[in-house]
């Protein structure tokens, strides 16, 4: 199976996941692949990258990514917590680390009224899922 079909699997399964088990009648996030690139220099590792639009109203599920997950924000305003830190509120430009450990507790849009847009940059084990729920 290519890296690519792989990615568009593992993004399906994070949308249906987001869908499945977001709070409330709260919009899902639309999750779109980029690229997926092994990484021959880190044996075993890849990159794997998305954009995530969050419509007015959405928000994630708790999960983690067992990854080194890097955000950057393209338009409107997003919330993001890991457990044990603070919560932030990011703009464009603006940039969100979670570390392989990190339990991410708040993702979702800050506007009620308008969409959001970032791009999140994961690396990972190969094959490894992109997201996994917390209970």
């Amino acid at each position: 199976m290519s890296a690519l079909k792989n990615t568009a699997i593992a993004v399906l399964v994070l949308a249906g996941m987001l869908v499945g088990t977001a709070r409330g009648a709260a919009p899902e996030a639309v999750v779109s692949p980029l690229f997926n690139k092994q990484l021959d220099d880190y044996p075993g590792k890849e990159a794997v990258m998305i954009t995530v639009t969050y419509p007015p109203g959405s928000v994630d599920p708790v999960h983690r990514h067992h990854a080194h997950a890097f955000v950057y924000v393209l338009e409107g305003s997003i919330v993001m917590q890991v457990k044990g830190g603070k919560e932030v509120t990011l703009t464009p430009g603006q940039t969100f680390y979670e570390g392989p450990n990190n339990v991410h507790v708040v993702g979702r849009n800050a506007s009620q009224t308008k969409p959001a847009k970032f791009i999140v940059l994961l690396l990972k084990d190969k094959g490894a899922p992109v997201l996994v729920p917390e209970k």
